[in-house]
């Protein structure tokens, strides 16, 4: 009960914003709930047959059920052939092929697993031969580690298959390991066949899949890209909400971490249309909407990083006014929108956008309105600002309106894709080559798995560690590029081990049974790839699980509970140790080189954008030139807050320049912002008397921007020479007449913020 009047019933789409428009609510007398909360009502159960089609859309449902059915099969075929022993070698085979699978056509994945069934023939019985002659045996597997390692500059299709290649490695010496402590009579190379029957069974489906399901990647890829952005977004609309005092560097810093997951999902999504449609041509109808989808989620991702006035000043200037919350609100209902999106595209299934959206951005323009026939001397300046901003917030809402329109992409879009990758023979030796010195992360990486391997290798025979080839096993999969990433996979594998291991013991008690182990053997390997690139732990768990159980079949699993547990944790300090002490990639180390390509992307980008204004661009509006110079910013920015994170798992005394990296993180992060603004309103301008102002400016912050990034690349210290002149360009920019045309008066104003941000730049530089 309550002693207040009702409040009047409201519109149940208005009373919960962020809630889809088909989503019904409890309305008590006044629509909200006891708390004075607007309360979503309970919905219906779905149907079975809607969670079978949410179960099959999921991302990870075709790779589990890819998996599962290799794995089955393999393990009905042994059933039946009864040679359930050599269940351990065909399933780690299935396991090393799927490990080294990737995202590809099926001509393409064909290629792909031939390379890889013949690098894998070659490491079986290399390690079949040497094995008996410890010292070739150590060298080969240094040399070939770091060899193989050195691969993954050729692209992600090579790092998988050398990863899965130095895995199959290491499975071989487990089998022989294992056969030569059963005493077997069988020749040690029937296992080495039965690994390479298991990965080419599994490279066969995997083909077989990929002609089935042509297009099944690109959707799951533009889905995760969609629901990245529309979080991208909610986070941008927190600052527009009108609050004084708020710290606004966290909101940068969040905002800046949410930009390099969706810069993550746009590659991927890139790179999943460009193996199925190539790099050129105009599209067909299919490929035409995917390529629609994903240059709309670029157009998305522009305008909404877009930053068109230091969002503290338009607080003072609006604060009692209603129109930055109507920014807030339109942009989290977008992002609501994008998410949704994200749904449809994944259970293909038609996109309805509701009306709350559009209500929202009428709204908008209503209030822009009436605080334009106010005519606030304090507030027409920035009037304009938020004017650019309202039609960046329309054209999102506007193309979100139109999704399921037409299929096909415009005639004027160019269609072209950047391809980095190598495809001769000569640009891979050049590809190669380069890595071939000490500055180069891989060549650290490779240098340091083959000494780290190599290591394990003289341990596990100083101590004559019974089934110690999971030292080496455990090194390959937890020492990583850097050591925050080897830290964490540590940890993580060492809790993964112990709760697999408890799990094992239980279930070796409570399932005698042949049978029942051969299931969770199963069931376990089917979790390990459900979960090995989000949940780590989980899949330690359910590796450990499928391998004891396997070998349980041949031997005493129980004798292998103790053994893996002491390898784990050797293995790992060997990692540690080797990432700690071998060529350590410290990141503060790097951090001017990662925060000087920052700063160069973003004068490269100014470049680029200046041309569209001045009309010496030609073409179509998104050309392959303007969209690689925009990637090529946010990838260095994504890349910087990639390295900031990774430097919190570093020790306390290689942190030192942590808070100035996160500082100059948030600047660069506004100066990109400044930038994506002329970006996403960039048109072709005649003649005009600004013209020479404006490229005085332009001319200004380019070689501003160059300065900064080479005294960073040097670690010199940074000088303020062209500060005097940096600040009378900002002054004479920001005295706009009134007749400005609206183009014009957002360059001045842009380049005006971007020169007011160069001493803070440099400030932060400095500190650096």
């Amino acid at each position: 009960s309550t002693t207040t009047a009702p409040r009047p019933l409201r519109d149940r789409r208005e009373t919960m914003p962020c809630a889809p428009a088909w989503t019904p609510l409890i309305c008590r007398h006044d629509g909200r709930g006891h708390n004075g909360r607007d309360i979503p009502a309970r919905l219906p159960m779905p149907s079975i047959e809607s969670r079978l089609v949410r179960l099959w859309a999921h991302e990870k449902t075709s790779y589990g059920l890819r998996v599962f059915v290799a794995l089955a099969v393999a393990v009905l075929a042994c059933w039946l052939l009864q040679r359930v022993n050599a269940v351990p070698s065909v399933f780690l085979g299935i396991i090393a092929s799927a490990i080294g699978e990737t995202d590809d056509n099926w001509q393409g994945r064909t290629k792909s697993v031939l390379l890889m069934l013949a690098c894998f023939t070659v490491a079986t019985f290399a390690v079949l031969e040497l094995y008996p002659f410890p010292w070739l045996f150590v060298a080969g597997l240094a040399l070939t580690t770091f060899g193989l390692t050195l691969l993954g500059a050729l692209g992600e299709r090579y790092a998988s298959i050398a990863q899965a290649t130095v895995t199959m490695a290491i499975y071989m010496m487990i089998g022989i390991d294992q056969h030569a402590a059963s005493g077997s009579a069988v020749p040690a190379w029937h296992g080495a066949v039965q690994l390479l029957i298991g990965a080419a069974w599994y490279g066969l489906l995997s083909v077989l899949w990929a002609a089935a399901f042509a297009n099944r990647p690109v959707r799951e890829r533009l889905a995760r890209l969609f629901r990245e952005l529309g979080l991208y977004l909610r986070l941008k609309a927190n600052l527009f909400e009108p609050v004084r005092k708020v710290d606004e560097q966290a909101q940068r810093l969040a905002l800046a971490e949410q930009n390099a997951k969706v810069v993550t999902a746009m590659n991927a999504a890139k790179t999943a249309i460009l193996s199925r449609f190539g790099r050129s041509g105009r599209p067909g109808v299919q490929s035409g909407l995917y390529l629609r989808l994903y240059y709309m989620a670029q157009d998305f991702h522009e305008r909404a990083s877009s930053s068109h006035y230091p969002y503290a000043q338009l607080t003072e200037a609006f604060f009692h006014s209603d129109v930055l919350y109507r920014c807030q609100r339109l942009l989290a209902l977008q992002g609501k929108a994008c998410a949704a999106l994200g749904d449809t595209i994944r259970l293909r299934q038609p996109f309805a956008y509701g009306e709350l959206t559009r209500q929202a951005t009428a709204d908008l323009a209503e209030s822009l309105a009436f605080l334009r026939a106010r005519s606030d001397p304090a507030q027409l300046r920035l009037l304009g600002s938020l004017d650019l901003l309202g039609s960046n917030l329309s054209s999102i809402e506007r193309q979100l309106s139109t999704v399921g329109g037409t299929s096909g992409t415009p005639e004027e879009l160019d269609t072209r894709l950047r391809d980095t990758n190598p495809h001769t023979l000569r640009e891979m030796a050049t590809r190669i080559g380069q890595q071939l010195t000490p500055t180069s992360l891989l060549f650290r990486h490779g240098l340091r798995m083959a000494v780290a391997l190599t290591i394990g290798y003289a341990v596990m025979k100083a101590i004559h560690a019974d089934n110690g080839f999971w030292i080496l096993l455990t090194t390959a999969f937890v020492c990583r590029p850097n050591y925050g990433a080897t830290r964490l996979r540590l940890v993580q594998r060492v809790a993964g081990t112990l709760v697999g291991l408890g799990l094992t013991w239980a279930f070796m008690q409570l399932f005698p049974s042949q049978p029942m182990q051969l299931l969770l053997a199963l069931v376990a390997a089917l979790g390990f790839f459900i979960t090995r690139t989000d949940r780590y732990v989980a899949a330690t768990a359910s590796i450990t699980v499928m391998a004891l159980l396997c070998f349980n079949l041949i031997g005493d699993g129980y004798v292998l509970l103790w053994p893996r547990l002491s390898d784990t944790l050797v293995g790992c300090a060997i990692a540690a140790a080797a990432s700690f002490l071998i060529l350590p990639d410290w990141q503060g180390r790097r951090l001017h080189l990662v925060t000087a390509n920052v700063i160069s992307a973003c004068a490269r980008y100014l470049t680029e954008v200046l041309s569209h204004y001045r009309g010496d661009h030609r073409g179509p509006r998104d050309d392959l030139g303007y969209r690689i110079a925009r990637r090529d910013m946010h990838n260095a920015d994504a890349a910087l807050s990639v390295a900031l994170s990774n430097m919190l798992r570093e020790p306390g005394h290689f942190r030192g320049k942590l808070d100035a990296g996160f500082r100059f993180l948030a600047l660069s992060n506004t100066l990109l912002g400044y930038l994506s603004a002329l970006g996403a309103h960039r048109t072709a301008l005649g003649e005009h008397p600004d013209d020479a102002l404006i490229a005085n400016a332009g001319a200004q912050i380019g070689q501003s921007l160059d300065a900064i990034a080479t005294a960073l690349s040097a670690r010199q210290p940074q000088t303020d020479g062209d500060a005097e002149t940096e600040q009378a360009l900002a002054a004479a920019l920001e005295n706009i007449d009134d007749g400005t045309d609206e183009k014009r008066r957002l360059i001045r104003t842009q380049l005006a913020l971007a020169l007011r941000l160069l001493p803070a730049l440099r400030g932060a530089a400095t500190q650096l």
